[in-house]
């Protein structure tokens, strides 16, 4: 059996018959191709090919000639990708990982999405003791779920461990790449909006990001009135431009983003809403052009929705860099950026201990 036999492919093929258009959600498992980028869809299951070779895992992608796919390597960050031209639809990807049942019984205040990768162990079990403890806030449901892709060489093991251990990994089955960052995001919110629909927040966050979940909580979300509705906040970036430098990690073509401004948009190191809005951005995603800029493209689908992102009541709660430690200006902040897997414990066992010694407002 043929690749284009099991799963139906259609596609277009330019003069050369070389594939150049592969129709809406066609998509082939990862763990079958080997961790390759691309395989020959006439070839058998099983045995590689590198004569068409599709870039990452784009649904519409467009495929790319041999070159560095022959040994089997990953295309450079910057190199065309076939998302570019689609919208972004998490339809076309299957969870690997998954935690139906984690809302059965309960309706989270909170959940906690954290961006993070198959190598990062000491990152998530730093997060799991600390800021991340579910138990964090007595009386408040928390729920805590790490984000990841797949890696190039299939399955992971000690993950798949990590997963029946602790219960909060959720992993679907596109490459966990800087380019896929959007992605993951999206997996996110769809697993909100279809596992537990009813939390009253979301706080996405990168896994070097320190969260005063406690200050989140008590200070910022439980004043709200419940239950919130299209309520976006943390730090904000305004009247930001698109970087046509290609040697940025942060670059952009014209063609991606015609645009000469983004429209106002929160740092992905971390920002909070209301869980109403997960399926409300994953709705906007279908008709949004992908780009892999994750935070400008969330404010993309915010925009698109007519979604007023909220400053938070004080600028200094969010923070894009690290903030110096100290046991009180951390009990006033909401997040710090740069942390390393220590700090994470050592800042929060800090807080701690001295908390009696700070006054929060």
């Amino acid at each position: 059996m043929t690749y284009r036999e099991k799963y139906g492919f259609h596609f277009d093929t330019d003069k050369d018959g070389a594939v150049v258009h592969l129709s809406l959600n066609m998509y082939f498992l990862l763990f079958e191709c080997g961790g390759r980028t691309g395989w020959d869809l006439n070839h058998p299951i099983g045995l590689t090919s590198t004569k068409h070779c599709y870039h990452e895992f784009g649904s519409d992608a467009k495929a790319i000639s041999s070159g560095n796919q022959e040994n089997g390597e990953l295309p450079a960050e910057n190199e065309t990708s076939g998302n570019k031209n689609r919208s972004t639809s998490t339809q076309s990807f299957k969870f690997i990982i998954n935690e139906k049942e984690k809302c059965k019984d309960k309706t989270p205040f909170l959940i906690l999405l954290i961006a993070t990768t198959a190598a990062e162990i000491p990152h998530r079990s730093s997060i799991r003791r600390t800021w991340g403890n579910e138990s964090v806030v007595p009386g408040v449901e928390v729920v805590r779920l790490f984000m990841l892709g797949v890696e190039s060489n299939g399955p992971n093991e000690i993950l798949l461990r990590e997963s029946e251990e602790y219960h909060d990994i959720i992993q679907l089955d596109f490459l966990d790449t800087y380019h896929n960052l959007t992605l993951k995001t999206l997996m996110g919110m769809k697993w909100v909006a279809s596992y537990c629909s009813g939390a009253s927040f979301v706080m996405k966050a990168d896994s070097d990001v320190f969260v005063n979940t406690i200050y989140l909580i008590e200070k910022l979300l439980r004043p709200r009135s419940l239950p919130p509705q299209n309520y976006f906040t943390g730090y904000l970036i305004k009247g930001s431009k698109p970087i046509r430098d290609k040697t940025s990690k942060w670059y952009i073509s014209e063609e991606e983003y015609p645009g000469d401004k983004y429209p106002i948009f929160c740092s992905g190191t971390g920002y909070v809403f209301s869980g109403d809005l997960a399926s409300k951005i994953l709705n906007a995603s279908v008709t949004i052009k992908y780009i892999h800029l994750e935070d400008v493209y969330i404010g993309l689908c915010l925009n698109a929705k007519g979604i007023r992102v909220v400053p938070p009541p004080r600028n200094s709660l969010f923070n894009i860099y690290k903030v110096p430690f100290s046991p009180c200006l951390y009990s006033n902040i909401i997040t710090s950026h740069y942390i390393q897997t220590n700090e994470h414990i050592l800042y929060w066992e800090t807080m701690q201990k001295k908390k009696h010694m700070c006054r929060t407002g």
